[in-house]
């Protein structure tokens, strides 16, 4: 059986507890999609780390972690994440590398941050990691997949053809220095060597281990809002962030996606720029921003600190319906006991019409939000364990949240660790 935990938001959800935590009953887990342009914060005995590629099951010995063909996969960030692991003691983890992967090539994060800066302004607020090039190159059927590396004449030859085609644009667009094949070819012999131990035919694996019972978890990476065809396009990442591409990303049938975990916080936060109706600004985002999350709302690839806002339930509403959600993990709810009373944003106005259906980019950006307040309940619920033992206005505002999604709350999560969970 498969089950995909996956945003319902724009990232940051709290997924890689999520993952870490029904990781625990799951044989595998796999990466789908994206790259190491996001980051997954987990807590656990071995400490806090945050992970940008490899898994959220990573920690446990009984899985087998799994970097799927979806994945834009920067071949040192892995390593170096991986060592990093090891380096705290957290045993070697069973890692497997899909062979149809395609690799962030050395270029693809100089045209990122070339680009960025020519535009300016303009940006589209990129983590700079190479993700938008990676894609479009992708796509445009010049990408090398990690099966490449292990047939080194015909490499050489098409590395040699894209490097001119690249060179051009650097030298007329960009006025930078121009890429040297043989030194890239060199780079990429390197990751060979690194990458050669793990690589595998992963769909055939994962193949073989449904037809045998076993349970295989799909980690997203970010969240609804930033999914190209259904996000707030452009201002969007450029891979699909929705469950039904962990299908694609992972290499499994799609009825075999069973549940479809997805992950909301009791407030909101986005990284990047982009509409976002429910935005607070100013010492009310600091509190919220310096409350939430564990050590506050930072971006765990960045650092920069993120926006926030108030739960928007015609965003959430929408991001659960486009993943096909059959559980809500309601994450953070801990973060917000300091406040007397909770603004919730329950429907947009455009044009002084309400709008409860979340609408295309363009209404947006003209959208203000229909805020509802709630009580709070002013007290730390850090450490509760059952729902009925939470304070009544706490279990009122997941009530109120349930309601407005149309979709069930199963979990609650109360805190940056692997048992600060109430099932529900």
């Amino acid at each position: 059986m498969v089950k995909a935990i996956v945003g319902a938001n724009w990232g940051d959800e709290g997924k890689g507890k999520i993952t870490d935590m029904m990781a625990k009953e799951a044989d595998i887990v796999v990466r789908f999609q994206g790259g190491a342009n996001a980051g997954h914060t987990i807590v656990n005995n071995y400490g806090k780390f945050g992970l940008h590629t490899l898994p959220s099951g990573i920690f446990y010995d009984h899985v087998t972690s799994i970097i799927g063909n979806g994945v834009a996969l920067n071949v040192p960030v892995l390593f170096g994440e991986l060592q990093t692991i090891l380096d705290k003691g957290v045993p070697a983890p069973k890692l497997m590398i899909s062979d149809r992967a395609q690799m962030v090539m050395p270029y693809h994060i100089l045209f990122d941050q070339y680009e960025e800066e020519r535009l300016g302004g303009r940006s589209f607020g990129s983590t700079k990691s190479g993700i938008a090039p990676f894609y479009s190159d992708k796509y445009a059927k010049i990408g090398f997949q990690v099966s490449e590396l292990f047939d080194e004449e015909t490499l050489k030859d098409k590395l040699q053809r894209i490097v001119e085609v690249k060179n051009i644009t650097i030298e007329h667009l960009y006025h930078k220095p121009l890429l040297d094949a043989d030194e890239l070819f060199a780079e990429m012999m390197r990751w060979k060597e690194m990458i050669a131990p793990y690589v595998a035919d992963t769909s055939a694996y994962l193949y073989k281990a449904l037809k045998e019972g076993k349970e295989v978890l799909l980690e997203g990476q970010l969240g609804s809002m930033k999914d190209p065809d259904h996000g707030i396009y452009p201002m969007v990442t450029s891979s699909s962030t929705l469950a039904g591409y962990g299908a694609v990303g992972a290499g499994v049938p799609p009825y075999e996606i069973k549940k479809i975990v997805c992950v909301s916080k009791a407030y909101s936060s986005a990284v990047g720029a982009g509409a976002f109706v429910s935005e607070i600004f100013g010492e009310e985002a600091d509190l919220l921003r310096n409350n939430g999350g564990d050590g506050g709302e930072y971006g765990v690839t960045t650092g920069r600190p993120r926006r926030m806002g108030w739960y928007d339930c015609v965003a959430s509403r929408y991001g659960c319906r486009i993943q096909g959600a059959t559980d809500v993990a309601f994450t953070v709810l801990d973060a917000l006991g300091y406040l007397d009373e909770i603004p919730v944003c329950v429907a947009y106005e455009i044009d002084g019409e309400r709008v409860d259906d979340f609408p295309t980019t363009g209404l947006l950006e003209k959208a203000k939000p229909i805020l509802e307040v709630l009580p709070g309940w002013k007290c730390d619920i850090r450490g509760i364990r059952k729902f009925e033992d939470l304070p009544e206005n706490a279990r009122k505002y997941v009530e109120f949240i349930e309601k407005q999604l149309g979709f069930p709350i199963t979990m609650v999560s109360n805190g940056p660790g692997r048992d600060d969970i109430i099932y529900r």
